[in-house]
């Protein structure tokens, strides 16, 4: 009785267990990101591609990524740097843009290849260390992010190595970095909507993810602190890496069926 009522306020191709477990998987990323300050939202995309339609995963991935970095923002908004986010504003609205006009263009055998390897790429690589950048790299770095965010997703970890650059203050940069985040997603979320995505069907999902990732935003500031980083960032890098290399093994399925 229970299913069949839910399962009506779901998207099509989304069943009552999908939706159950991305209601409970934003809870849990939202709460690592606040922990560890980054990787919830590549988490959270990984486990999207098992199951949210290929077109859908980017732009709800932004809607319930934008709840989630607002609350971030809102504990820690006296220490957000404000200059420096309209600067990146700036960037992000022709980055929005430029990304918009390429995602449709790209298959989605050849999607899910790009995501499985740009979550390898973002879990293992060891990034360029910055120097501290002014408010035209802000700018730039806007740009280029956001064009990222529109094909990938998550592009939170090469905003994170610019801004603790920026940033040596901790709070200074997890309240920049989320506010960053936040404005990335509105503009992600708008341009899609622009092209023509449909959020309708979604909007009961994605109030309901974003509500479980406000209380794991909570539960991240005041308890995950308490786990013991490099066991759990070992455990997190593993899992992350066989999701990404399963997406890459669908892709490849994909084009060989196709």
């Amino acid at each position: 009785m229970i299913a069949p009522l839910i399962a009506a306020f779901l998207p099509p191709g989304l069943d009552v267990w999908a939706a159950a477990i991305l209601i409970t998987a934003s809870f849990f990323t939202s709460a690592l990101t606040v922990a560890v300050g980054i990787g919830g939202g590549v988490a959270l995309l990984a486990l999207m591609g098992y199951l949210v339609p290929v077109a859908a995963i980017i732009p709800v991935h932004g809607v319930v990524q934008l709840g989630s970095n607002v609350g971030r923002t809102a504990l820690l908004s006296s220490h957000v740097a404000w200059a420096c986010l309209a600067a990146f504003l700036i960037g992000a609205i022709p980055g929005a843009w430029a990304g918009s006009s390429v995602v449709g263009e790209l298959p989605e055998p050849v999607l899910k290849a790009a995501l499985g390897g740009f979550i390898l790429l973002i879990t293992w690589m060891r990034l360029p260390r910055l120097a501290a950048i002014t408010l035209p790299g802000f700018a730039v770095t806007g740009a280029i992010t956001t064009f990222l965010t529109m094909i990938f997703g998550a592009t939170g970890p090469f905003n994170a190595v610019v801004l603790s650059k920026a940033f040596p203050d901790r709070l200074r940069f997890q309240a920049t970095t989320a506010a960053v985040m936040s404005l990335q997603h509105l503009v992600k979320t708008a341009a899609f909507a622009l092209a023509g995505f449909a959020f309708g069907p979604w909007l009961p999902l994605l109030v309901a993810m974003i509500l479980t990732g406000l209380a794991g935003t909570w539960v991240g500031t005041h308890i995950l602190r308490k786990t013991p980083e490099s066991r759990f960032q070992l455990i997190f890098k593993i899992c992350l890496t066989l999701l990404a290399l399963d997406l890459i093994r669908r892709s490849v399925a994909g084009m060989a069926h196709g």
